[in-house]
């Protein structure tokens, strides 16, 4: 298996479920895959981070906020791996209760990320609302 096929079972399986869990208000799955490494940062369609801590704020946030995902799709549309980093970007289509609150929502996302201890942990997320 190559690194690229590596990194793509690793996005359609662990990122994949992470996402889901998350829109389902468990945010340890995501946590779990995100860097503790300094730099961290999420350009959010929602919130903006910098640092771990306010990273982990916003996990918190998120995780009161999503509850009952009926569905979650990532639509990769871009990718590259070149050694211990890589990059994504695709379209999630997420259909979840925000607070409390049916929504159908897509979002551009990019996102970037390191390999660390050699598994593969996000540094960077970038999420803006696609307005159809």
């Amino acid at each position: 298996m190559t690194a690229n096929d590596d990194f793509q079972a690793w996005v359609k399986s662990t990122l994949y479920q992470a996402e889901l869990a998350l829109h389902n208000g468990d945010s340890a799955p995501r946590r779990a895959i995100w860097s503790r490494n300094e730099p961290v940062s999420i350009l959010g369609a929602w919130r903006n981070a910098y640092g771990q801590e306010q990273v982990d704020e916003t996990f918190d946030f998120l995780e009161r906020s999503f509850s009952n995902c009926t569905s979650y799709a990532f639509e990769l549309q871009a990718h590259d791996v070149t050694g211990d980093m890589a990059y994504t970007v695709g379209l999630e289509h997420t259909s979840a209760s925000v607070d409390g609150q049916p929504r159908n929502y897509t979002l551009r996302v990019t996102q970037v990320y390191r390999r660390e201890d050699g598994e593969w942990k996000v540094a960077h997320r970038h999420a803006d609302t696609v307005i159809e």
